[in-house]
């Protein structure tokens, strides 16, 4: 069989392997020098985001692409002194692109620009004409885009784009993700734009409007209401206001044309108002993310994930959610960024009365309370808990540890106590701990005992494969050495599971 891959004669294989290399840029370089066949394979992932490359690297690949211009746009390269010889390509690079971020772009032009002014400061107008060559490279080769963040800056797209486009709709009819906002407002030109993605671009499965203003003038208001109701299959939805809107002049609504393939929201920085009580009506969402957003407690919707970071969080905004979603509510993040959750008793109350399901939780600024430890032991079917910010405890602390140890379900796999009091008493929750617990994660351990309660846990267990900590390069050297007897020390970040 390894014969057969290497001579190329099972290529869809190949190419399954080769995909999972997608951010491995030397690896598949490496792939593409193998043989002929692997190059054929290896050169078109390579090229499908090469923007996105290191930042600290010099982006010559742009190069490349310069080598196919004709007379004319060689022209517009003269104009701003750029005079050198582009080398002969054995590949039409621009045809593979898939990715096309106008932020990356614009910053690894830049880079290209200074690189071959030697290093002085191109004009703004040089890197908007060198995008445009690009844009009309990409759009004229064949390539068929499967993912566009187009933030509307001051950049311009060039008339004969559009001309472009016309002729080449292929590069939007693929689209599967979609990004595009503007801080201030949409000029004539970008609303061109729009109204060539509501028409193309209609398989779009994840569509994002970061900065959303309400005052965008009634033409960008009404393609942006036609790209939601003209794809087939919008299954994510996520938008981030400017200046917290109050009104979304029908954006918000339109999302019930969608009623029947939605499965994920994300709010942020947005006053919810009447026009989200359009959710209730889209049978299969499954998922809510709010961030830093007012009146909560408007949304209705049957839930499988809530997650929902506030710089305060106030219960009586969201039990109406939690309710709704009752026992299909499987997925918890409640994160309160600098104040305790208020109404805390309700929040308990509610969840112990009608969300058993959860199989993930992940709460901060509580208290460690007999009503949260009741909230614990009834959760049968938890398997990951991140409790942070949790405030010490003055009356018989080590006490309450032990009864939190006790009530871990035997289903609990991963425990995140950073950022908290409970790590400093880990050797009191390990002794007392039942759960089979596969990933731990904690601020440091830097004590001799803990090392030990620790190994003991290890040895009793079993299960313990990874101990994530934060402070991990700064363990003593015989710690590390003892406990990685019988366990793995890793990053934190390497093991996080998120919401």
């Amino acid at each position: 069989m390894a014969s057969k891959m290497f001579m190329g004669d099972m290529p869809e294989l190949m190419e399954i392997i080769l995909n999972n290399l997608n951010n491995e840029i030397y690896s598949l370089y490496s792939c593409a020098l193998v043989s002929r066949h692997w190059c054929k394979m290896s050169i078109p992932i390579l090229w499908k985001n090469p923007f996105s490359f290191p930042s600290d690297q010099r982006p010559l690949f742009i190069s490349q692409y310069f080598s196919s211009l004709d007379e004319n746009d060689r022209l517009v390269l003269k104009e701003h002194r750029i005079n050198v010889k582009f080398p002969n390509s054995l590949f039409n690079y621009a045809k593979f692109l898939k990715v096309f971020d106008l932020s990356s772009i614009e910053c690894k032009v830049r880079k290209w620009l200074e690189f071959q002014l030697a290093s002085s400061k191109p004009y703004t107008s040089s890197i908007y004409d060198i995008i445009n060559l690009l844009f009309k490279l990409f759009v004229e080769s064949g390539a068929s885009l499967q993912k566009l963040d187009f933030y509307f800056s001051d950049y311009k797209i060039n008339p004969e784009i559009f001309y472009s486009f016309g002729r080449n709709e292929q590069f939007f009819s693929r689209l599967q993700d979609l990004s595009f906002g503007r801080p201030d407002f949409i000029i004539e030109n970008d609303t061109a734009l729009l109204k060539i993605l509501a028409k193309n671009a209609t398989k779009i499965s994840a569509l994002n409007f970061y900065e959303f203003y309400p005052d965008y003038d009634t033409h960008s208001l009404h393609a942006l209401i036609c790209i939601i109701k003209s794809q087939e299959q919008l299954r994510r939805f996520s938008l981030t206001g400017l200046e917290f809107p109050t009104e979304f002049q029908g954006i918000i609504s339109s999302l019930a044309s969608q009623k029947n393939a939605l499965q994920e929201v994300i709010i942020e920085s947005c006053e919810c108002s009447t026009e989200f009580k359009v959710l209730k009506d889209c049978k299969n969402l499954e998922i809510l993310r709010i961030n830093d957003c007012i009146n909560e407690e408007i949304l209705e919707a049957s839930l499988n994930t809530l997650e929902i970071n506030n710089y305060s969080i106030y219960a009586s905004s969201i039990v109406q959610l939690l309710t709704k979603s009752g026992t299909l509510l499987q997925r918890l993040k409640l994160v309160s960024t600098e104040e305790q959750i208020k109404e805390e008793s309700l929040l308990l109350e509610t969840l112990n009365s009608s969300c058993p399901n959860i199989t993930y939780l992940n709460i901060s600024n509580v208290e460690l309370s007999t009503e949260f430890l009741e909230l614990i032991g009834n959760l049968q079917k938890l398997q990951f808990l991140t409790l942070w910010y949790i405030d010490e405890i003055e009356d018989e602390p080590e006490i309450l540890f032990m009864q939190f140890a006790k009530l871990l379900p035997l289903t609990l796999q991963y425990l995140d106590l950073r950022h908290s009091c409970l790590s400093s008493y880990i050797d009191i929750l390990l002794n007392n701990c039942y759960a089979p617990l596969k990933y731990l994660l904690i601020d440091h351990f830097d004590d001799e005992e803990k090392v030990k309660v620790l190994i003991e846990f290890c040895i009793r267990k079993r299960s313990l494969n990874y101990v994530g900590v934060e402070e991990g390069l700064n363990l003593n050297d015989d710690i590390k050495k003892k406990v990685e007897k019988y366990v793995t020390l890793i990053s934190c970040e390497r093991i996080v599971v998120n919401c």
